[in-house]
């Protein structure tokens, strides 16, 4: 518009301004690597992230939008050390200067991934990976080594895996620390000691999920050796399924998580109950059919000798006939009873995991626990009546009945008022003497004090 001197001015609104100080700032600058510590952390319903990242002269504000932050892990606390990759903008509504963290990542692990990808190539091209020296993963283990921590989640959902799918199997477990200064020694030293047992069939190692610091400990060349030098197939699962390390490249199997490893390393009971029954099932089929068809050459066979009256040799087949098929249906008895044998053992082995044993146990422990509260409620009871018994007799004691038994008297008047003082009687004055079997009627002749 024009002003009083017939110049051109321009005038913007706030908004409008902080717009084009916006497409300033994103236009002008490209995406940065920024190194800081988080402070003023918050995260709302909404899922975005917003914080301060400052160092010992500045700090700028920043936000992280949700689809940027889905899939960091874990949540970053205030005081973290961190490296951000974001673009500088404007905040409009404020007209403040702010990032826009496109990746944030812990301060040093761009140190770590290095390390790792160089000793990835290294070990890989020593063979150290290669798919030839990958062992097979025994089907039916009878006997599965487990080292992880004692105290973490990890052995509870292996153990709880390894119950509920392949009951029949045991589980050697080497507790060892899984990170920190110890971790690589122990489970090297774990490694060599269970691979010396000779009836173990196969070694799941694996760990909880965290940050990259804290799998470190399974991206170390001693435990990669210590695995391959291991006599027993070795199954991973370190972490969650985004979760790769070393580890996982020298085993023979790499399981995505903890719970996983224990499914690699068991077959489904469920699946072999069913896998029997089917076997047994086509098993009597094809013994029905073989029957069947003998009977069928048997009825062919029989016709051509009575054709040719053959019947000495008539009768020694008909005999060799009886006795195959006597031998057929012993052996499909025995390999029936055989499957019927296998099939109670492993139900008995369920019924032993029934939890109707624990209610009986605990029937007999509730019965226990009544017979002894009745017990205490009875001594409580004699108690609390001798109690009574003791109080009653003080009661006694003190009753003016019974001081009037030892020969004292109450006397009175004649409204009924005790008298307490000599001096508040009058001479001639009637009272009355009570006592313990009655009353005495007396007049006042003289009081003395």
């Amino acid at each position: 518009m024009d002003n009083s001197n017939g110049a051109v001015r321009t005038i913007y609104a706030v908004a409008e301004l902080n717009e084009i100080l916006r497409a300033l700032v994103e236009d002008s600058l490209p995406s940065l690597w920024i190194q800081g510590e988080i402070s003023n952390f918050t995260k709302p319903a909404s899922g975005h992230w917003y914080f301060t990242l400052k160092d010992a002269q500045a700090q700028v504000r920043c936000a992280m939008f949700r689809k940027a932050n889905y899939y960091i892990r874990p949540l970053p606390q205030n005081g973290d050390a961190v490296l951000v990759r974001a673009k500088a903008s404007v905040y409009p509504a404020r007209g403040e200067l702010q990032l826009i963290v496109e990746h944030l990542e812990a301060a040093g692990t761009g140190a770590l991934l290095r390390a790792f990808e160089e000793l990835k190539a290294r070990l890989a091209a020593e063979g150290l990976f290669d798919a030839a020296l990958k062992r097979p993963i025994p089907p039916m283990p009878s006997r599965i080594g487990l080292i992880t921590s004692g105290t973490g989640a990890a052995v509870h959902d292996v153990l709880t895996t390894l119950a509920r799918r392949w009951p029949l199997a045991e589980v050697l477990f080497y507790p060892v620390p899984v990170q920190g200064a110890e971790a690589v020694p122990a489970i090297v030293k774990a490694l060599a000691a269970v691979s010396a047992i000779e009836s173990l069939d196969v070694l799941l190692l694996v760990r909880g999920g965290g940050s990259i610091e804290d799998l470190w400990s399974f991206n170390d060349e001693r435990v990669a050796r210590a695995i391959r030098a291991c006599r027993v197939p070795v199954i991973t699962g370190v972490g969650h399924e985004i979760d790769v390390t070393i580890a996982d490249f020298a085993s023979d199997l790499r399981a995505a998580t903890p719970t996983a490893a224990a499914e690699h390393a068991s077959p489904d009971r469920s699946e072999l109950l069913g896998a029997i029954e089917q076997r047994q099932r086509r098993l009597h089929a094809n013994m029905q059919t073989q029957v069947q068809r003998s009977a069928e050459r048997l009825q062919r066979t029989a016709a051509r000798l009575w054709r040719a009256h053959p019947q000495r040799w008539l009768d020694q087949q008909t005999q060799r006939l009886d006795e195959l098929t006597q031998q057929l249906q012993n052996l499909q008895q025995q390999k029936l009873t055989g499957l019927q044998q296998r099939f109670d053992f492993l139900q008995r082995r369920l019924m032993q995991r029934s939890p109707v044993r624990d209610l009986q146990t605990k029937t007999q422990q509730l019965r226990a626990l009544r017979t002894q509260l009745h017990g205490v409620w009875n001594l409580s009871q004699s108690r609390r009546r001798a109690q009574l018994e003791r109080h009653s007799a003080v009661l006694g004691s003190l009753s003016p009945d019974a001081v009037l038994a030892r020969g004292y008297g109450i006397v009175l008047r004649l409204s009924g008022e005790v008298v307490r003082d000599a001096a508040g009687v009058a001479a001639g004055e009637a009272l009355r003497l009570r006592v313990q079997h009655g009353e005495i009627e007396a007049e006042v002749r003289s009081t003395r004090r």
